[in-house]
């Protein structure tokens, strides 16, 4: 049977989340701190997430560090903090006409724009804006960051 574990939020100085998190979890190890878990969402700016057993090992782990803030009393559901865990894939945010940079394989660096998508494949079909002729060519949509959205 699994030890019951409960997650807490632990208020931060805002952009100072990954900073107080490595020292907790530097404090855990050494004092040996029964601490499951340690989290850091980039869309809850401001706060880490904390697994324990109890408040009272997050309250030892977090005292007298310097951007901690405070506690937030009580719980946090799993069910409130599920959604912003789970990595939404880049073809979601991509439409037809967007402009984006290649970040893997060898066109790394070139712009391009987004001519098709193919959503069940997670592909997208590009032409190259710097050359001098129309090159469409189909990536997997992972090895593109959006630069620009197209105009409506």
């Amino acid at each position: 049977m699994r030890p019951v574990s409960n997650i807490y939020a632990v208020r931060t100085t805002m952009g100072q989340e990954v900073n107080v998190a490595l020292l907790v979890e530097n404090r855990a190890r050494v004092r040996k701190i029964p601490l499951r878990s340690i989290v850091v969402v980039d869309e809850v700016r401001g706060f880490i997430m904390i697994e324990a057993p109890t408040p009272h090992y997050v309250d030892i782990a977090t005292s007298g560090i310097k951007h901690v803030k405070g506690k937030i009393h009580g719980k946090v559901n799993i069910s409130d903090i599920e959604r912003l865990l789970m990595p939404k894939p880049v073809i979601e945010s991509l439409d037809v006409g967007d402009i984006v940079e290649v970040v893997s394989g060898p066109l790394k660096g070139m712009r391009a724009k987004i001519v098709r998508l193919d959503r069940t494949h997670q592909e997208i079909t590009v032409e190259l804006l710097e050359v001098p002729y129309p090159l469409p060519i189909t990536i997997n949509a992972d090895y593109v960051k959006l630069i620009e959205k197209a105009q409506k």
